[in-house]
């Protein structure tokens, strides 16, 4: 991936948000520009404040909370789908969609960007992806047609609370600046020293995610593994054409989604090394797992004794 040098030199206060449009815009085919926000939410909320007016129509995942909450308030209106699920974000597009919100990865799979894209077009939307999941270092939805791309920062990106919109030039322009909370000052030298280290933390962690992912799924008490670096995955192909790689081979990201025989809740409280840099939570009847920096051999080693105590 190679430095975007276009990206113009950006004031202090503004390092941070440069620092991700530079990741992101690498290879996309217009001049990118980033503003930074308190939250990711709050990003999100400058976002659709700024795109959004009342009788338009917006299509999102079901979690996304400001959507449901707040939008409505305004006179727009939602439908809520698994964008992963390109078929069922098709039956949801109306004909006064301005805008599809979708995720990069989520825990039900990988999103379709280019098909994305293309429906979007046909109806005049936008497409906004929140990639916080994948990261520059995996996928960068800019490449693949995405108008504007967001990011939580702290799961991956750095290890402080905060937001980021990357989007062409003329998009930022109309961004609503002063909705949806700045980011602090004091935050904005710890997350852009995040980003120096930003490639081998994702690196790493998707190399454990895949052997993690891969060794798991061996277990008998195991009913399925969700994974895109796993073949049998619905979504290994699609990730293979959009995600990016390196010598150790495509980078999948970090979200592994295990379904056990027994009862998830279950797991979760059997498992000792969880919690640290690697966490675990259900979801569903599945445990969705954020893989961290253990190493791959004692993580695996926890959850078969979880498993096993189900077991027995």
């Amino acid at each position: 991936m190679r430095e975007n040098t276009r990206c113009v030199r950006a004031p202090a206060e503004g390092r941070f948000a440069a620092a991700v449009a530079a990741l992101e815009g690498a290879a996309a085919p217009e001049n990118v520009a980033g503003q930074s926000y308190a939250t990711g939410e709050a990003a999100l909320a400058a976002v659709l404040l700024s795109f959004l007016r009342g009788g338009t129509h917006v299509v999102a995942p079901s979690r996304a909370g400001f959507v449901a909450n707040v939008l409505g308030r305004f006179g727009v209106s939602a439908d809520f789908v698994d964008t992963a699920d390109l078929p069922a974000v098709r039956q949801a597009v109306r004909g006064h969609t301005k805008l599809i919100y979708a995720e990069t990865l989520s825990d039900t799979g990988v999103a379709d960007l280019r098909g994305l894209y293309r429906l979007a077009r046909e109806v005049g939307a936008m497409l906004v992806v929140d990639s916080t999941l994948a990261t520059p270092i995996v996928c960068r939805p800019l490449e693949h047609g995405a108008d504007l791309v967001l990011h939580s920062t702290g799961l991956l990106l750095g290890d402080r609370e905060g937001g980021v919109v990357v989007g062409r030039h003329d998009l930022m322009h109309r961004l609503t600046r002063d909705l949806g909370a700045p980011l602090s000052p004091a935050d904005e030298p710890a997350l852009l020293s995040a980003m120096g280290t930003l490639t081998l933390r994702v690196r790493r962690r998707c190399a454990t995610a895949m052997e993690f992912a891969a060794a798991v799924a061996k277990h008998p008490s195991v009913v399925a593994v969700g994974y895109p670096g796993l073949p049998q995955d619905p979504g290994h192909h699609l990730a293979r054409q959009l995600f990016d790689s390196g010598p150790e081979g495509t980078r999948f990201g970090t979200r592994v989604i295990v379904t056990p025989r027994g009862d998830a809740d279950e797991l979760v409280k059997s498992l000792r090394l969880i919690g640290d840099s690697t966490w675990a939570v259900r979801q569903g009847k599945a445990v969705s797992f954020s893989i961290g920096f253990e190493d791959v051999e004692d993580l695996v080693a926890d959850v078969t004794r979880a498993l096993d105590s189900q077991a027995g």
